[in-house]
């Protein structure tokens, strides 16, 4: 008997598209933390450094995807990430925009809601630090707050996931329920204004909300926006251009003003009102007191740098002291493996196979994650002085002199971080909220001369300079980078990345005690950046290098003639380095050494140099390993006697400096240039910092030698 079988419903899972829009230190990133979870992404918007974030979770049957804007103070178009926020905003992609402000600083926080407002959004307040200004004393009227602004509104606190739930129900109602209209007051005359340019404005696709923000920035002459109505087909875009120029006019002419104060003073103005109405209690005088008293020894004008040297050099010491017995374990591990990998092959065979994965795979992700300890600690370190609300202080320390080279205070941070190493230098630029400063920083910041240097000056240095000289000229070294890389910020701002600086807007939130889930997520999130990176990019580069180095290798050996002819007796440990010498040399890096000779002779260099430097592009210290293979010395480093007296013997004094120079100041290793990279979002600027501190390392180099050997 046949059995009637009913067909089972789909289930169909609705989907509500988020974003979240704040000022920088809001609580934002808390915010979409404490949504998100674990289930979230970051990466870059296409073209530019600015952090893109997106994230989701399942609540009460509905998917959210979440996507978090880049901090802003307002929607204006002078910095990337106000561009960028601006128009993801206009696109119109999102059913719920949730404008995270600071409780604690409304007056300016409220600012962007108006302007959020105004492009049509269909917006949620959070009013976030819930806690902290109900500790001053502020008390609201949301009541009020609601039924003035017309929108949804919810108090968080949220590092501490508090309100979050509230937040979500609102989010929820808010896409079931839109809000097309805000009660968006900003005064008679500039309304009138506004409703004059949208007239012409009907053809234009969108709400009726995005258009009045278009009409305003066309009222404001902003050529982004005059250049689309110009684009537009037919003639109303050319009319609401002409409109908009007379409606400039006449509150130019009415007010005596200009019209961008104008307009800002407009957004103030309905803040202002808006507080007058709803703030029953202001916060006491005394609120900001034990911040305050705090400030007066850590920003103070003598001690504060001082005591942030101190906290910096805490953190590097925590970060390399400590990271240097999980770093041991690692590279034990590795090395481990790769002697397992060896043991299924027999003793003395040379298989391709081997090699590849041993000394290409192995060797190149190992050198890579080796540093993971060194990540994990300084992110931690970065993290508390963050969430703390230090890192601001220190930023405000170090502004006046970053400033006068182009760069921002917190650009600080990450440069120091490169004496340890380029790849977590470059990854903490993301604590910089502007792109240019970002960019500026990143790319030279392998001037700091990292940890991976410090084998080569340790070898090069006792080689040719007496002992007396030692200290000094490892001082100058690393003196010389920091200066260089002042020198090629202020030229980089005022050539490739020109352009007006941002505005330093500094504030000092009050100091806050972090949570341990806020740091271990951002460390475990830049932490598992950086592994997915030397899975994936780092993987590819040494499995090239690796090939370079390896292939073609010799059939014949000269050693093996010499000794058949009876010229010269070795040992076989003498046999096997002179053979890998030659391999070496035979090799395509060793053949592009040779034929980039002429090229570097001029800088005092010949083709073992040449060949050392193209093996220390995969990391910077297998520069040592590679002379020492040049010179058939076998496994050398950077205590090998043998190797500085060989060096001193074959080069001169003048060479040692002009090399030197050359490794400071030349193209980053392969894993700093793949972390460029992937934080500046595009190849190009990963090649201007591989072409452009070559070519400088080029040009000085050639003067030092070239004026040097006049001299002496």
């Amino acid at each position: 008997m046949s059995q009637l079988r009913l067909p089972i419903p789909e289930v169909t899972i609705r989907t509500i598209r988020v974003a979240l829009a704040g000022n920088p230190n809001s609580g934002k990133t808390s915010i979409f933390n404490s949504l998100t979870g674990a289930h979230q992404h970051v990466g870059n918007y296409p073209g530019v450094t600015v952090e893109k974030r997106w994230g989701g979770f399942t609540a009460k049957g509905t998917d959210f995807n979440v996507q978090d804007l880049p901090g802003t103070y307002s929607l204006t178009s002078f910095s990337p990430e106000e561009r960028i926020a601006q128009n993801e905003l206009l696109d119109g992609g999102h059913d719920v925009v949730v404008v995270v402000v600071d409780s604690m600083s409304l007056k300016r926080s409220l600012v962007l809601l108006a302007q959020v407002m105004q492009t049509g959004a269909n917006p949620v307040l959070c009013l976030n630090m819930s806690d902290e200004a109900e500790r001053t004393g502020l008390r609201l009227d949301l009541g009020q707050m609601r039924k003035l602004l017309g929108i949804p509104i919810v108090q968080t606190v949220g590092h501490r996931g508090i309100g979050v739930d509230r937040l979500v129900d609102a989010v929820h109602a808010a896409a079931d329920s839109p809000v097309r209209r805000p009660r968006l007051v900003l005064g008679e005359r500039m309304e009138k204004a506004i409703g004059a340019i949208r007239g012409h404005m009907e053809p234009m696709h969108g709400a009726a909300g995005g258009r009045d923000w278009v009409a305003t920035k066309l009222m404001m002459g902003e050529e982004e926006f005059v250049q689309r109505m110009q684009g537009v087909e037919g003639d109303w875009g050319g009319a609401a251009i002409e409109e908009a120029q007379r409606q400039r006019k006449w509150i130019e002419s009415s007010t005596g003003q200009d019209v961008a104060l104008f307009v800002t003073e407009r957004y103030f103005g309905f803040v202002d009102g808006l507080l007058r109405e709803v703030v029953r209690e202001v916060p006491r005088k005394d609120a900001r007191a034990v911040s305050d008293a705090v400030d007066k020894i850590l920003v103070h004008r003598a001690l504060g740098l001082p005591i942030f040297a101190a906290l910096m050099y805490l953190i590097f010491w925590v970060t390399f002291t400590l990271g240097a017995i999980p770093m041991d374990w690692i590279d034990a591990g590795f090395g481990w493996l790769g002697e397992a990998i060896t043991g299924f092959w027999p003793e003395g065979s040379e298989s391709p196979l081997e090699s590849l994965l041993v000394d290409g795979v192995i060797g190149g992700v190992g050198g890579v994650i080796i540093f993971l300890p060194n990540i994990l600690l300084l992110f931690i370190g970065l993290a508390l002085l963050e969430d703390t609300g230090y890192m601001a202080r220190a930023a405000f320390l170090m502004d006046r002199i970053m400033h006068r080279f182009g760069l921002h205070g917190k650009s600080f941070v990450p440069m120091m971080t490169g004496f340890g190493c380029s790849i977590p230098g470059i990854m903490a630029t993301r604590t910089l909220e502007n792109e240019r400063d970002r960019l500026t920083t990143m790319l030279v910041l392998p001037l700091m001369s990292c940890g991976a240097r410090l084998p080569i000056w340790m070898l090069l240095i006792p080689a040719f300079f007496a002992p007396v000289w030692r200290a000094p000229v490892l001082w100058l070294i690393y003196a010389f980078g920091i200066a260089l890389a002042l020198v090629l910020a202020l030229v980089l701002r005022r050539s490739v990345l020109k352009g007006e600086d941002a505005p330093f807007v500094m504030e000092l939130p009050p100091y806050r005690v972090p949570t341990a889930r806020a740091v271990l997520m951002k460390m475990g999130e830049r932490s598992w950046l950086y592994l997915r990176k030397a899975g994936t990019i780092i993987l590819g580069i040494s499995i090239l290098m690796w090939a370079a180095t390896a292939y073609p290798s010799r059939a014949e050996y000269d050693v093996d003639a010499q000794i058949a002819s009876g010229a010269i007796t070795l040992s076989d440990e003498e046999i096997e380095n002179a053979r890998t010498a030659e391999d070496l040399r035979f090799s395509i890096a060793g053949r592009v050494g040779r034929t980039i000779e002429p090229l570097i002779a001029p800088l005092g260099f010949d083709w073992k140099m040449g060949t050392a430097m193209i093996g220390a592009f995969a990391a910077k210290e297998v520069f040592v390993a590679q002379m020492g293979i040049v010179y058939a010395m076998g496994e050398t480093d950077e205590e090998s006697q043998g190797l500085r007296e060989t060096l001193a013997r074959d080069y001169s004094p003048l060479t040692g400096v002009s090399l030197m120079l050359f490794l400071l100041i030349s193209s980053p290793c392969m894993a700093t240039l793949a972390v460029t990279r992937r934080e500046a979002g595009s190849w190009r600027w990963a090649w201007l910092q591989f072409g452009g501190l070559t070519a400088v390392a080029y040009l000085i180099s050639l003067v030092v030698y070239q004026v040097g050997s006049l001299l002496i």
